[in-house]
């Protein structure tokens, strides 16, 4: 079967790269959308239904516990579709299923049961969507070009952050959470339409070259665990997402109900601060060249923890500015921790191979988030929600050892020989 141009074809510049392009302008339009979502799904559940902490924990984790329940499966299922339909379809699907809840508030028939069963299903959607895109991008771009790839779609994702919370909270005071979550389904439309328009051709796996599932997910599997860096990384971002996903189920309701802040302020909180995400995006390829591409996984790792004190901190130091400070430095951190580490394992890995490492290494560290939130939710009840935010900023903290007390902090540059989707097309 003939296939269309390969990543050697296209220019040596990311501005003119026409595929890449739509790529990013659909990414950008999807977590645009997202920002919305994100922030109206809480405030609707705070805010119109009453949600308590445990409420809200619950949300947070049916959020992401399709990543804990059928990553490894997923991962095995994109690497046998053409990734380029797989999003176009999600958005589609995501647009569909998010527009349930603006039309059952309009019937007045909006419960929490609904949220749980729509932030269930976009979840699992998320899944596919999400090990597709990361995998997609070494379809379309050189192996060089991936890192100058990722930090462009990590600098849009962090202008969303930017420019998502603020404008998502003006839109749910102007219109309601809602009718701003309906926004966000056009937002997954448009997003589908872009990526339908890359010319590139994916060449169809082979279907006679598969092998069970359960062995495809081995090999998924495999691969991550079995290289020593891989495997501290995993450690990392797993411990770090669990702390976290604990905090960010509750930080609406504590910044709404616990400091008595107003939604406004909340997306003002996270706008603001998410400008050190697009600073981390903007600066991540100059300070690996200036730290070197090992040592800035662990050091970004540790700025981004240690930022996440400022969430229980705020309850006694003034908490405007201690939340906007904790979330730059933490999004500057998250954002270069993310360039390098995602960076480093796309050139790392075949391309057959892509799908499920990208499934496994979700499975592994977003896996444990639902466990996290719910978590989160439980100690907010039982203990308070200030002695929760201080539990898992400090296990947060914690997290960070797997890469500070690793080879990494002694490596300025990984490991070349291992390069391997550099040699496939070099080859």
């Amino acid at each position: 079967m003939k296939t269309g141009p390969t990543p050697a074809a296209p220019p040596a510049s990311l501005w003119r790269h026409h595929d890449f392009r739509l790529l990013w302008a659909g990414d950008t339009v999807s977590v645009f959308g997202m920002q919305f979502v994100g922030l109206a799904m809480p405030l609707m559940a705070v805010q119109l239904l009453r949600a308590d902490a445990f409420q809200m924990g619950l949300l947070a984790t049916l959020q992401s516990l399709a990543f804990l329940l059928i990553s490894l499966p997923a991962g095995a299922w994109v690497d046998r579709w053409r990734k380029k339909g797989v999003l176009v379809l999600g958005d589609l699907l995501r647009a569909v299923l998010l527009l349930a809840l603006p039309a059952a508030w309009l019937l007045d028939a909006l419960a929490m049961w609904q949220l749980y069963v729509v932030a269930t299903l976009v979840g699992v959607v998320t899944v596919f969507f999400d090990v597709a895109n990361q995998s997609y991008l070494p379809e379309i771009v050189r192996s060089e070009q991936i890192g100058d790839g990722n930090g462009k779609l990590q600098a849009s994702q962090q202008t969303a952050m930017v420019v998502g919370p603020a404008s998502a909270a003006a839109l749910v005071r102007l219109v309601g959470s809602p009718l701003t979550i309906a926004v966000t389904s056009v937002c997954m439309a448009l997003s589908s339409l872009f990526v339908s328009r890359i010319r590139h051709r994916e060449q169809a796996p082979d279907p006679a070259a598969r092998r069970p599932l359960a062995v495809e997910i081995r090999e998924g599997l495999a691969f991550v665990l079995s290289h020593p860096l891989l495997r501290r990384i995993v450690a990392c971002t797993g411990l770090t997402n669990l702390a976290s996903s604990a905090v960010f189920a509750l930080f609406v309701l504590y910044v709404i109900r616990t400091l008595g802040l107003a939604e406004t302020t909340l997306g003002l909180i996270m706008s603001v601060g998410a400008v050190g995400g697009i600073l981390g995006a903007v600066t991540s390829s100059h300070l690996t060249r200036l730290v070197g591409e090992g040592r800035v996984i662990p050091l970004a790792a540790v700025v981004g923890a240690a930022a996440a004190l400022s969430a229980p901190l705020a309850s006694v130091l003034p908490p405007v500015p201690t939340l906007v400070t904790g979330w730059f430095l933490m999004s500057w951190g998250v954002v270069v921790y993310n360039v390098a580490q995602v960076s480093f394992r796309q050139r790392l890995c075949p391309r057959p191979l892509l799908g499920r490492m990208n499934a496994s290494i979700r499975f592994l560290v977003w896996g444990p988030m639902p466990v996290g939130a719910f978590l989160g939710g439980l100690l907010g009840r039982e203990l308070g929600v200030v002695q929760a935010l201080w539990i898992f900023s400090l296990v947060g903290l914690l997290a960070t050892l797997p890469v500070l007390l690793s080879p990494l902090v002694t490596m300025r540059e990984l490991p070349r020989e291992l390069d391997r989707l550099a040699q496939e097309v070099s080859g």
